[in-house]
């Protein structure tokens, strides 16, 4: 006979861990800004080591670099310190990977003051930031977003480039609606020499996206159509449309607004390529993607993390025939690929 399941005693110890949490933001904040995890992975292991590199105290640096082991971004044996695998490959300057950057974008006050009142942002369903939050014309908080976060998405880019087959080198013409830092159009261009990539996005993040496709040696075949994407007229004929990390700012009926607007700037046959947090029909996992939605109740509108099944709604309202869900390699967001 088998005896009842163990059950653990409660313990306030999450609820403390919770509102410690802001302090795991600080740490990992602090550690970039000193360059701690390029200090490890040039060689210096004890705290000593590292303090001199970095020029802080002893103290401090044993004593950061042990909360950083706590919580999962280092490694320790004995007196020296270690870079884990994710850290090595995203936190260590040297690394071509190297996503640092991104604390600047989502450690920014705007974004962080955004959540100062709970209360009121779940009273009103939605953000008490502005009239629109983060979704206001021309934000400045999409340039920082621009500039910070395009090292994060270097990677999904050449994904999306691979997935809908760019390399193979036929004649495109690619609208990508939102589009930041370029890194998403960039790709198509740099892997189909045949493509012309038209991006839209506000001037002066523009501006941002103009500068890496001349590194990219794309500037030629890369157009720019400032303003509002639901205002702009697009024109037509796109056989690609990119549409990443933009969706989640709105309403369902928006979303369905705008995607008829690209269903008619397509060619028959033509795709949209959508990236994006998609939590299960559960809307609790997995925790990342689901977690999403909470950043959209605080500064935005209306926006939310959208499940398939909504997506799939969304598209086939707006004129769209299947969706085809893909997971991203290493990261938490998904691709959907619709067909015109």
């Amino acid at each position: 006979m088998s005896s009842a399941p163990q059950t653990q005693s409660p313990s306030p110890a999450l609820f403390f861990d919770t509102l410690n949490a802001y302090q795991r933001t600080a740490a990992i904040k602090g550690a970039i800004h000193l360059d701690v995890f390029t200090a490890i992975g040039e060689g210096n292991s004890t705290a000593a080591d590292i303090a001199g590199r970095c020029d802080t105290s002893e103290r401090g640096m044993r004593i950061l670099c042990d909360y950083l082991v706590i919580i999962g971004f280092l490694t320790k044996d004995g007196a020296n310190y270690g870079l884990t695998p994710d850290t090595a490959m995203f936190l260590d300057r040297r690394s071509p990977a190297y996503m640092g950057t991104a604390e600047r974008f989502l450690t920014a006050p705007t974004l962080m003051d955004a959540f100062k009142d709970v209360p009121a942002i779940v009273r009103d369903g939605g953000s008490v930031m502005s009239a629109h939050g983060t979704m206001e014309p021309d934000h400045p908080i999409w340039v920082e977003f621009a500039r910070a976060m395009a090292p994060m998405m270097a990677m999904p880019a050449e994904f999306i480039a691979n997935l809908v087959g760019a390399p193979q080198g036929a004649k495109w013409k690619v609208l990508d609606i939102a589009a930041g830092h370029g890194l998403f159009g960039i790709a198509i261009a740099r892997h189909n020499p045949n493509a012309t990539i038209v991006a839209s996005d506000w001037h002066r993040v523009l501006d941002v996206a103009r500068e890496h496709a001349a590194k990219a040696g794309v500037a030629g075949r890369y157009q720019t159509l400032p303003g509002s994407a639901f205002e702009t007229d697009f024109g037509s004929g796109y056989h690609l449309v990119l549409l990443t990390n933009f969706l989640h700012h709105f309403d369902p009926p928006t979303c369905e607004t705008l995607l008829r607007k690209i269903h008619a700037s397509l060619e028959p046959g033509g795709r949209v390529v959508t990236l994006e947090f998609v939590p299960n029909e559960d809307r609790v996992s997995p925790p990342t993607a689901a977690a999403f939605s909470f950043i959209m109740l605080g500064t935005t509108e209306s926006g939310d993390a959208y499940t398939f099944s909504q997506f799939q709604t969304m598209f086939r309202n707006a004129g769209f025939g299947r969706s085809e869900l893909h997971p991203v390699t290493g990261l938490p967001a998904q691709i959907i690929v619709s067909y015109k």
